[in-house]
C-alpha cells in the first residue's frame, strides 16, 4: 500500500488527477448526506459512490477492472474524503454550500474529467470517446449520488455542469491533436474544466429549456 500511496503522490498526471478527484468528491457526495441527515454508514457510502462510481463506469467502458477493486489506496483516499467532510461539518453550519465544497466539486470534475480523457487515449477510442469518458467520468459519481439522496440527478436539468466536462474533453483531444505532450493536454482539460465551472457558479450560468424557446416568441 506505501508503494501505491508514493505512486500517487508522485507519479504520472492520472495518478495526480484521480488523487484529487477521488478526495474532493468523496467530500462533496458525503456533505450532502450529512444535509439530508443520513447515518455515518451512510454518509460513506453516498461519498464513496460519488468518488468511484464515474471511474468505475469509465473502467468497465474500456474493458478493465476498476481500479477500486485494484489498489486498497483507492478507498483510503475515498475515506479521507468521507473524514474531511465530517470534520467540515463540525466547524461550518452548512458546509455543503460553503465555498470550500463547491470549489472542492469543480476541482473534483476537473479531475475526473481528466483521468476519462486520459484513459480513453490510452485505449484508443474515438475523439467522440474520449470526450464521452470524459464526462461519464466527471458526473456519472455525482448522478449516482443523487440518487441514493432519493433525487433526479441535477446534471439533467439544471446547471451548467455536465457542459463543463464536455468542454474539458474536447480540449483534452484538440491538445493532443495537435501534438502536445499528455500533461500539456491534461493541464489544459483541467484548467478549462474548473474555470468553466467556476464560472457557472459565479456568472449563474444555465443551458437553456424548451420552456425557455417558447418565452421567447411570447
Amino acid at each position: 500500500m506505501s508503494q501505491d500511496l508514493i505512486a500517487i503522490l508522485f507519479g504520472d498526471p492520472f495518478a495526480v488527477m484521480n488523487t484529487i478527484g477521488l478526495v474532493a468528491f468523496a467530500l462533496v457526495g458525503s456533505s450532502k448526506a450529512i444535509r439530508e441527515e443520513f447515518d455515518v454508514l451512510g454518509i460513506t457510502i453516498v461519498g464513496l459512490a460519488m468518488a468511484f462510481a464515474g471511474g468505475a463506469t469509465r473502467d468497465l467502458l474500456v474493458t478493465r477492472v476498476p481500479l477500486a477493486l485494484q489498489s486498497p489506496a483507492e478507498i483510503s483516499l475515498g475515506l479521507l474524503g468521507v473524514g474531511l467532510a465530517i470534520a467540515l461539518n463540525v466547524v461550518l453550519s452548512s458546509p455543503d454550500t460553503h465555498p470550500i465544497t463547491v470549489v472542492s466539486d469543480a476541482i473534483g470534475l476537473a479531475a475526473f474529467a481528466t483521468t476519462g480523457a486520459i484513459v480513453a487515449t490510452e485505449a484508443g477510442v474515438s475523439a467522440f470517446g474520449i470526450v464521452a469518458i470524459a464526462t461519464i467520468n466527471a458526473v456519472g459519481g455525482g448522478a449516482l449520488a443523487d440518487i441514493l439522496l432519493d433525487r433526479a440527478p441535477f446534471i439533467l436539468f439544471e446547471d451548467f455542469y455536465a457542459s463543463c466536462a464536455v468542454l474539458g474533453g474536447t480540449a483534452y483531444w484538440l491538445v493532443g491533436a495537435v501534438g502536445a505532450t499528455a500533461s500539456t493536454a491534461a493541464v489544459v482539460c483541467a484548467v478549462v474544466t474548473v474555470g468553466s465551472r467556476l464560472a457557472a457558479v459565479m456568472y449563474d450560468w444555465h443551458l437553456p429549456t424548451v420552456q425557455n424557446f417558447g418565452q421567447s416568441r411570447e
